[in-house]
């Protein structure tokens, strides 16, 4: 830090260069803080005069981290886990983990790993981020921002199913197994069980969410080229589109299991590999009791 200046880093500064460094535009910071951008803009400035140099690159298309910038958001993010840490310490204050989890996922995991850990630890609070960018969940672990992150995976390496990975090293944890199915409307011509393979497939038309989705890039595994993309949306709408006859879907099991008992959708005879639920944190967070405690309950998941 710059003696010459003689200006103290505070808290809010911290907290406010990781807004700008997470989001990456003044704008979408303020909004996300609750503040004015001209008040985040001031915070940044007097962070970089404390500091005695540039910490972000000003551009047409936002903030982008210089080197210092990069170098600063390690001790911003273990500053700040200090403070919370002493916070939590002198004044008694419960334990707090952070759990990061794909939309897809959360409603139907996270409250399994929750309701074993308020049973097991009725002390610990969690904070549950949900997102659908599961490369932002993996940069906030490898920022300890969040403690851990539940996703989706094939293999057993981290990347399996083919979303780039960080280039720090990660541990991950299979907690459960998710079955896919394909499905289609119960008047479609392979609908009927029979067993088929995916040259059976050429000429269909496949619901499919953004490039990254867990599923889309499951059916980019099964799937040859043949069979067309069509792009749908979430999982709810390939849901509805295969209903009303619009393609096929790739989907989780536990999306479409009402829909199939009732008759609405068919599963198409198509093996398909299961995708694994992966917990996923740094390794220097294994030292913390309380993350010891989220593995255990995450991994005690029904199989």
């Amino acid at each position: 830090m710059s003696q010459e200046s003689g200006t103290a880093v505070e808290l809010r500064q911290l907290r406010t260069f990781e807004a700008v460094l997470r989001h990456g535009t003044v704008t979408e910071a303020a909004n996300a803080l609750g503040l004015a951008p001209s008040s985040v803009s001031a915070r940044i400035r007097e962070l970089e005069k404390a500091v005695g140099v540039a910490l972000f690159d000003r551009t047409a298309n936002g903030m982008r981290a210089t080197p210092a910038g990069e170098r600063m958001a390690t001790w911003a993010r273990r500053l700040l886990d200090q403070a919370e840490q002493a916070v939590r310490e002198v004044g008694g204050g419960r334990p707090a983990l952070r759990l990061g989890a794909l939309e897809t996922i959360a409603a139907t995991c996270v409250p399994a790993v929750l309701e074993r850990l308020a049973r097991r630890h009725p002390g610990l609070a969690v904070d549950v981020r949900v997102a659908a960018d599961r490369g932002l969940l993996l940069d906030e672990v490898l920022a300890g921002q969040l403690t851990a992150a539940l996703l989706l995976d094939l293999g057993t390496a981290l990347g399996g199913l083919g979303f780039p990975v960080p280039p720090e090293p990660l541990t991950c944890l299979d907690v459960d197994t998710v079955p896919l199915d394909l499905v289609a409307a119960p008047g479609h011509r392979l609908a009927g069980g029979r067993p088929l393979r995916p040259a059976d497939l050429r000429g269909e038309k496949l619901l499919v969410n953004v490039a990254q989705c867990s599923f889309r890039m499951a059916a980019d595994h099964l799937l040859g080229p043949e069979v067309e993309r069509v792009d749908a949306g979430g999982v709810a709408v390939m849901r509805a589109w295969a209903e009303q006859g619009l393609g096929i879907a790739l989907l989780p099991r536990f999306a479409v299991a009402e829909a199939v008992r009732a008759g609405r959708l068919a599963r198409l005879g198509l093996p398909t590999r299961d995708l694994r639920l992966r917990l996923v944190w740094s390794a220097p967070a294994e030292a913390v009791p309380e993350v010891r405690e989220l593995l255990y309950a995450a991994s005690a998941l029904p199989r």
